[in-house]
């Protein structure tokens, strides 16, 4: 009689745990009432996030993460952050977090990811001359060899972590960094295949070294609250919808054509 008491009364504590953690607010209650979407971006990552001159933002995750605005019926607001001070800025002023964000297990102590909307590997892109040259890891980790990496993102910890001998240049410029290949200032950069593809479109000179076999793998997301399953749930939701109607390949295609 004991033992059924007890797990009687364990199921009615587990049984309004879960109720309390449903109804417990979620940032989709508040994203809705404010009428404002919060959105943090670097800004500075062709072709997901560019902030332009005329102060206005643009690229794919620019215009998927207005549309998912849209759907919820509220405005977005953006705020300019960095890849150094990202994370702290999500936290303290953000919604959402978006703009080629690549899924690491570090940042997702901090924070929930949304499902992975690409995946999208690193890869090397260099003078079109050079390309032969920095097949692979060993060929890019030699000391004759300058990398030059943007700060404080996924970049500059993978060239960290495989580059031993070749000399790593930290360069704070992310959308004038490519020129520095052209300009012979540096020999190789290491980023997302798709935006080797983007930046070898734009720069006649540079030429993406095998983007569609990348020396890593990875997935982008975008960054949520942690501990915030409602609002990840609608985020997926939303993502899975978007490109089961064609309405993502649509965004795509715009910035990769």
């Amino acid at each position: 009689m004991q033992l059924r008491a007890v797990l009687w009364l364990t199921g009615v504590l587990v049984t309004q745990g879960a109720i309390a953690q449903d109804t417990q607010a979620s940032r989709l209650d508040t994203v809705q009432k404010t009428s404002k979407l919060r959105v943090c971006t670097p800004g500075d990552y062709r072709p997901f996030s560019l902030l332009r001159a005329d102060g206005g933002y643009e690229g794919i995750d620019i215009d998927l993460v207005q549309s998912a605005a849209k759907a919820l019926g509220v405005e977005t607001e953006i705020v300019k952050s960095s890849w150094s001070t990202l994370m702290k800025d999500f936290q303290e002023k953000c919604d959402v977090a978006v703009g080629g964000i690549s899924v690491t297990l570090e940042r997702q102590k901090s924070a929930f990811f949304t499902a992975a909307y690409m995946v999208n590997g690193k890869a090397p892109i260099t003078k079109c001359e050079n390309a032969s040259k920095f097949q692979t890891v060993a060929d890019i980790d030699k000391p004759s060899v300058t990398v030059i990496e943007n700060p404080g993102g996924s970049n500059e910890r993978f060239a960290r972590a495989n580059f031993k001998q070749a000399k790593i240049v930290i360069y704070n410029d992310n959308t004038t960094i490519f020129d520095e290949i052209l300009k012979g200032n540096a020999d190789v950069m290491i980023s997302e295949s798709v935006e080797t593809i983007a930046q070898q479109k734009l720069r006649p000179g540079l030429c993406a070294v095998n983007p569609d076999k990348p020396l890593q793998y990875g997935e982008m997301a975008w960054l949520v609250p942690r501990g915030d399953a409602v609002f990840k749930a609608w985020m997926d939701q939303w993502l899975h919808l978007a490109k089961a109607t064609g309405e993502y390949d649509r965004v795509v295609a715009r910035w990769l054509r």
